[in-house]
């Protein structure tokens, strides 16, 4: 393998990106037009926090650059036995299934006991291709939590897709944390340093659609790539990660995953207290996310993406920190940064319970 030091494989990392970034903005316009020869009447639009209807197709152009980075990957890398692996091929199948059973989803609204099936069968695809959560001494534990993990996301990055831009932006900060923690490793280039690469290329190419006012959304076929996609890489870069130092602390790699995660998290965790609080079941769609609630208080559309983005920033370089600087694990980190979490959930959980709702008209 090859070192990320190597100025010639910098440039042709360089290129890559350029070239995805490239690729995602001409692949989303071009599905955005086709959107609108196809007239009024479309399986794959949606309303979300907006009041218009736009194109849901931004998922697509996320598998097919997916796709492209392993290519790019094999034809570059040579290293057959990295995509032939057992842990890659569970990865692949259950990063392709959450794509398609989003794509059905946007077409023809899937039931939810059929998307529940599907992304539990995601989660077992993780554990027989031994992509395991191993933070506890029962193995049944781990497994337990590595379905918990995976379910949990698939569902809650497709709830954070409720206003422009939101989903998109924190993805992009979540893979940029598993790029950093990379990094402080010191791993030789290899598959996943490319797809985490052409992963944002994809995000960053769409978000020139996303941004608010948006002219696109991700659809399901995005929100559930993305929520396998992520819950994959949270296994191997931060609950499964040792530290610069070759250390593992179970509770710290407890503490890194969920503030490098914590916007998703707190954001299903608040909106699934309140519903369940009124009666109502969490996975009802309505107006009352966290980034809703931010809106009724005040802010703008862009300002709200901008302070998840804040938020998600600034935990995830602070967990990056933690991970890699600090040795000696102990109860004062432990309180510390346990600390910053709970005051980033409260603080949201709060806004929720404070600001009033004003439904646009």
């Amino acid at each position: 393998m090859l070192e990320l030091g190597n100025f010639t494989f910098s440039i042709l990392l360089t290129t890559f990106i350029a070239v995805m970034v490239a690729l995602s903005i001409l692949v989303n316009g071009l599905l955005l037009k086709f959107s609108r020869s196809m007239g009024t009447k479309n399986e794959f639009e949606q309303i979300r926090w907006a009041s218009t209807t736009k194109p849901a197709f931004g998922g697509i152009s996320f598998y097919l650059i997916f796709l492209l980075s392993i290519v790019f990957f094999t034809i570059f890398f040579p290293n057959q036995e990295m995509l032939l692996n057992k842990r890659f091929l569970g990865f692949f199948l259950s990063v392709s299934l959450g794509f398609l059973m989003g794509l059905a989803d946007d077409a023809y609204n899937t039931k939810p006991f059929m998307k529940f099936l599907v992304q539990f069968i995601c989660g077992a695809s993780f554990v027989l291709s031994d992509n395991v959560i191993h933070i506890f001494p029962w193995e049944g534990l781990n497994i337990f939590i590595t379905f918990f993990w995976v379910v949990g996301l698939m569902n809650s990055v497709n709830m954070l897709d409720n206003m422009d831009a939101i989903t998109t932006s924190v993805s992009v900060v979540i893979c940029l944390g598993a790029i950093m923690s990379f990094a402080f490793r010191g791993t030789p280039i290899n598959l996943d340093l490319i797809l985490l690469l052409g992963v944002v290329s994809a995000l960053i190419g769409f978000l020139y659609y996303n941004w608010n006012p948006s002219r696109m959304y991700m659809g399901d076929s995005g929100s559930q790539f993305l929520g396998v996609f992520l819950a994959g890489i949270g296994v191997e870069y931060f609950w499964n990660a040792p530290n610069y130092y070759g250390e593992f602390d179970s509770l710290r790699q407890l503490i890194v995953a969920i503030l490098v995660f914590v916007v998703p998290i707190s954001d299903t965790t608040t909106v699934s207290i309140n519903r369940l609080l009124k009666g109502k079941s969490p996975f009802v769609g309505g107006r009352d996310h966290t980034t809703h609630h931010l809106s009724y208080a005040g802010l703008s559309d862009r300002q709200v993406a901008i302070v998840m983005i804040a938020i998600s920033m600034l935990a995830m370089v602070v967990g990056i920190f933690v991970m890699n600087n600090i040795r000696n694990w102990n109860t004062t980190y432990s309180v510390i940064c346990g600390g910053l979490f709970a005051l980033i959930l409260g603080s949201l959980y709060a806004t929720t319970r404070i600001s009033k709702p004003k439904p646009k008209a």
